[in-house]
């Protein structure tokens, strides 16, 4: 197999790493998981791991993805597996944190805010994880649309371009 091209057998590994892999991370993992199929593995890290907030769960039921099951992980989890084709940080602290994965093909930026820091009433917060979470399913689709399991190469340019886009 060659650098720039892969199989449907072996799916594309990616990583969305943020600083609790509590909110984002995961929205991004479940939304890759259930939107990109059987070319992906996608997974999600922390560099401080807590636990998934429950606004999350609940933003992702709203449009029929659940992740109630989802264990909030730290980067160390994945530091004896394969490689990742591509690790995307999605918050500014873990991308300043680890602004280089180990073993990692690939590595881009796609931040979000925290939808955790917001006050206000359950509602209001809530309304701040569907707002998040509407723009990661925005950043996520775009970048299917560019078709990034053909190859490692393809993968890694659409990722790029909506590193740009940010």
């Amino acid at each position: 197999m060659t650098e720039s091209a892969h199989t449907a057998a072996q799916p594309l590994r990616v990583l969305f790493l943020c600083t609790h892999n509590s909110s984002r991370s995961q929205m991004a993992e479940g939304l890759l998981r259930t939107r990109g199929g059987a070319a992906y593995e996608v997974f999600s890290a922390g560099t401080e791991p807590r636990v998934v907030h429950p606004l999350a769960i609940k933003a992702m039921q709203e449009i029929g993805i659940d992740i109630s099951n989802h264990t909030a992980k730290g980067i160390e989890a994945f530091a004896s597996v394969p490689p990742m084709d591509l690790v995307v940080t999605v918050c500014y602290e873990a991308q300043e944190t680890c602004p280089f994965f180990p073993n990692a093909r690939s590595q881009v930026h796609w931040g979000f805010p925290d939808p955790s820091r917001v006050i206000g009433t359950e509602e209001e917060r809530l309304a701040a994880f569907r707002h998040i979470r509407d723009l990661i399913t925005a950043k996520i689709n775009q970048f299917l649309d560019r078709k990034p399991s053909f190859s490692y190469a393809q993968l890694y340019a659409a990722a790029k371009a909506e590193e740009q886009q940010a």
